[in-house]
Parts: structure tokens; sequence; C-alpha cells
């Protein structure tokens, strides 16, 4: 596997990688309405030219995984952790969001989930992350809000 800041022209290939990553999401939530599969080129564009964005490659040079971030007031905000569903529970996420961290060391650092979503809680908890606040959707869902302060180790 391989690990590159991604370019314009691969936003096409991680936009269709984000709306086959987030069907598990949709089902675990029974709602095929989330952002990020209703998300259009046009959006993610935007948030390209607003911050950094990452990509995982195989040995053949396939999209396997994506994470994007943007800095504001000395906070990174990391977005759209994807792992293509065939490679999910190898490290790729883990590698993908230790990437970003490296390139944006001494900034706070903030993403969100799902509270239904155990196996991202697990997986930000154990790379550093605490939960500072939880913003109710609607009465079955909330987001968790999740940061990382500068110099914290995970485990």
């Amino acid at each position: 596997m391989k690990i590159t800041k991604a370019e314009k022209a691969d936003l096409e290939n991680i936009l269709s990688l984000q709306y086959l990553a987030y069907q598990s999401e949709a089902r675990l939530l029974n709602n095929y309405e989330i952002q990020p599969l209703t998300q259009t080129l046009e959006e993610v564009l935007l948030e390209f030219e607003k911050g950094t964005f990452y990509q995982a490659v195989n040995e053949k040079n396939e999209l396997i995984g994506s994470v994007r971030g943007f800095v504001d007031n000395d906070t990174l905000y990391i977005g759209k952790l994807i792992v293509h569903p065939d490679y999910q529970g190898n490290g790729i996420g883990t590698a993908l969001l230790k990437e970003i961290e490296k390139d944006n060391s001494g900034l706070r650092q903030e993403l969100f989930t799902s509270d239904q979503s155990l196996r991202n809680l697990r997986l930000y908890k154990r790379l550093g992350f605490v939960q500072f606040k939880i913003k109710p959707l609607s009465k079955d869902l909330n987001l968790v809000f999740m940061e990382k302060k500068p110099g914290l180790l995970e485990t």
C-alpha cells in the first residue's frame, strides 16, 4: 500500500469510493440520504480547494482508501475517512489518519462520527481521540465529536 496526496484528477475516483464505502453506514443508520452519499463532484472540488486529500492505493495502483482535512484556527478538521469494503480491517484507515496527522503535527485535530458507528468510535479512541461534544441529529441519531490535542500519543 502507498499513501500519497491526491490531485484534482483523483477526485472522481475518490467520490466513487466514498459512495461505496458509506453504503455500510447508510445501512447501519437506515438512511441512504446521508451527506456522503449525496455529495456531488462539485462539492468535493470545493473541499479540495479548501484542504488536502490523501489516498491509499494497493500494489495494482487501485484506490483503496482516502481521508481529507482542512486547517482553520490551529485545528485540523478531518473528514470522510473511507476504506474500500474489501480492505477494511487491515490498518488502512489507521495509516491514512497517521499520515494526515504527520503532515499537520502540532495542531489540534477534530472529527465526528455517528454514535451508532461503534467500529469508527473504537478506532478513533485507540488513536487517542476523546469525545468532547454530542450533537443530536434526530431522535435516533447523534453525532459524536472527538478531538486529539497536540502531543498525545495513540496506543
